[in-house]
């Protein structure tokens, strides 16, 4: 009896321009930004001080890198599982906070299919929005990617 591989990545060829896909739900965790920032050393005061009086934002803020990771991730463990070979480039724009206990999702658009002169990949875009549980828009980045495709 064969098994069938869980949610496999998109092949270029599956993907077309004006394409979108929407993530999962995900809430930040206090855990997520400790091991976040303690992992990339982003040691700084309002990361670290839950009680940190100097900032601008209410709550508990976390990088936009965390934020964008976490989007990352979620593409992934599904969109880009066992296809995706090499993020090219990438162009991150913030727009709003997220905070520990806010849960993020995304929308992903493809942009752009650019097969390469090496048979079976593709240079793929796409532009990605991030939002809270409110819908506010957090974050939008664009990012090129090489694809495999179909042997």
């Amino acid at each position: 009896m064969s098994t069938k591989l869980l949610m496999p990545g998109h092949y270029w060829q599956d993907l077309a321009v004006g394409d979108r896909f929407q993530t999962l739900k995900r809430t930040v965790t206090e855990a997520d930004l400790v091991n976040f920032i303690s992992a990339t050393g982003m040691l700084e005061a309002i990361f670290i001080d839950a009680h940190y009086e100097g900032g601008a934002i209410a709550g508990r803020p976390v990088p936009g890198a965390l934020t964008c990771a976490l989007i990352e991730g979620m593409q992934f463990q599904t969109l880009l599982q066992g296809t995706g070979l090499a993020m090219l480039e990438m162009s991150v724009r913030a727009i709003g906070p997220i905070c520990v206990g806010d849960t993020i999702d995304g929308v992903i658009e493809i942009t752009g299919i650019r097969p390469t002169s090496k048979a079976g990949r593709a240079v793929v875009k796409s532009k990605v929005e991030i939002f809270n549980q409110h819908r506010a828009l957090a974050m939008v980045y664009e990012v090129a990617r090489l694809l495999k495709g179909r042997e």
